[in-house]
């Protein structure tokens, strides 16, 4: 019996997950203190610098901060001011899905033991979240307040969650949050009637949504008690 338990501690899938582990931490590491997020002002000269590839800039700088524990709260806000509500909401949430993707499949990758270690204080709510999650519970987990994208990200990966339901979930419950922000910078720079309803609908459909959600896995919650 120890003699399996040694060959699977030394088996090729341990070693290639325990050298994902380490290249990932390294990764985390490396971003949190390196991609520190710039000033709204300052990420908006350094996007408008690169003329008409900014675009596509703002949405890589966008999924490496989506990777991380930093929040996407500033590029969100400056792609409403750089691009606009449509435009805006549509770079950042690709930016922001694909970091997503990302971050799944890294710690589908590594594994869950490993994976949780990293999660820290996040992985007994995301286990509770997402163990057995189908959409709606996916749905809940990003709208939920208090629970960030990044240990949604990486629970869902580690705990097995279908691609499809984890893409499908993270596709639609992360569009209120992305265009409210990003109507917010787009208000910040242009008072117009169409930037005003953008931003007074998109905020009332995340409070909505996200009471929704709570009542929803509230009520989940107590009948598998």
């Amino acid at each position: 019996m120890s003699s399996n338990k040694f060959t699977d501690a030394f088996s090729l899938r341990s070693i290639i997950s325990l050298l994902t582990l380490i290249a990932f931490i390294g990764l985390l590491i490396w971003l949190s203190f390196n991609v520190n997020v710039p000033e709204p002002e300052v990420l908006k000269e350094i996007i408008q610098g690169y003329g008409w590839a900014g675009w596509l800039i703002f949405i890589v700088i966008t999924a490496l901060i989506a990777i991380t524990p930093i929040p996407v709260t500033i590029p969100a806000f400056v792609a409403g001011s750089l691009y606009g509500v449509i435009a805006g909401s549509l770079f950042s949430f690709v930016g922001v899905l694909a970091g997503s993707w990302i971050g799944y499949w890294l710690a589908r990758f590594t594994g869950q033991d490993l994976t949780f270690k990293i999660l820290g204080r996040h992985g007994p709510t995301v286990k509770e979240f997402l163990g057995n999650a189908g959409f709606l519970t996916m749905c809940t987990a990003r709208l939920m307040p208090g629970l960030p994208y990044w240990p949604v990200n990486y629970g869902a990966g580690a705990l097995g969650v279908s691609q499809h339901t984890f893409l499908s979930a993270t596709f639609v419950a992360s569009i209120p949050g992305q265009v409210s922000l990003v109507a917010l910078g787009a208000f910040a720079v242009n008072q117009s009637i169409f930037n005003g309803i953008i931003l007074i609908t998109s905020w009332i459909t995340v409070l909505v949504s996200t009471i929704v959600s709570y009542r929803y896995w509230r009520n989940t919650h107590k009948r598998n008690q």
